[in-house]
């Protein structure tokens, strides 16, 4: 199969509110794609319907194959926007619950990253600050071995200085086989990082195209492209 993701069609409405409207799309395998727009726009619904939280109200999408259920999830490594992790547990009860859970959760990988981080696995996130709880969340993310990552805002609520290391993380983390889509209002600081953008105005896509197709077209960075498209 030559695309990793695909969808056909797929519409998501609440409602008179259509949060999705009839969008066809495919990504290939070995992407880093940007899922960027206005607040909104749809993005989140997006990925929950990749990720099998939300169903669409028409058309089509598949994951490798899979329509998204239990099988898609399997390879799915999905980042919230919220946090969802219990404040009481340990990063070290977390990372043991995850390897449980999920076959291809790599616990080296994880504390490899806690110790980069300078995140101490015995503390409790309670005692973590609104930055440092999101950084434990992708780390968990990105020790698993999947062929989809799905990142909603990963690097929205930690400092500047943190969000390289943070792009670096996606990077070194993910095969060469797989796929990162994420999403952000932070397009300048993961501009260096994409291979791709697709541009979502209400529900609808207005473009999606390589990053090196937009600099060569239009002589602009994705930043002032989108800043153009959607006036801000």
């Amino acid at each position: 199969m030559s695309n990793l993701l695909e969808c056909k069609n797929l519409s998501k409405h609440f409602g008179p509110v259509k949060a999705l409207d009839n969008i066809s799309l495919s990504v290939g395998c070995g992407r880093i794609v940007g899922l960027l727009g206005p607040n909104a726009s749809g993005k989140s619904t997006f990925i929950k319907i990749c990720n099998h939280l939300l169903t669409p109200t028409s058309g089509e999408i598949r994951i490798s194959g899979f329509h998204p259920g239990v099988e898609s999830k399997k390879i799915v490594s999905y980042l919230p926007e919220r946090n969802y992790l219990n404040d009481w547990m340990k990063v070290s009860d977390i990372i043991s619950f995850f390897s449980d859970f999920y076959s291809d959760f790599s616990k080296e990988k994880a504390y490899d990253m806690l110790k980069k981080l300078n995140i101490h696995a015995g503390d409790r996130l309670k005692t973590m600050s609104k930055g440092t709880k999101e950084k434990v969340q992708l780390i968990l993310v990105m020790s698993r071995e999947a062929q989809l990552y799905l990142l909603d805002e990963p690097i929205g609520g930690v400092d500047p200085a943190a969000r390289d290391y943070i792009l670096d993380t996606i990077i070194g983390n993910y095969s060469e086989n797989a796929t990162v889509i994420l999403s952000t209002h932070l397009i300048s600081d993961i501009e260096k990082v994409l291979d791709e953008v697709i541009f979502l105005r209400e529900g609808q896509i207005v473009l999606h195209q390589t990053v090196d197709e937009i600099r060569e077209e239009t002589g602009k960075s994705v930043d002032s492209l989108f800043r153009e498209v959607f006036k801000c």
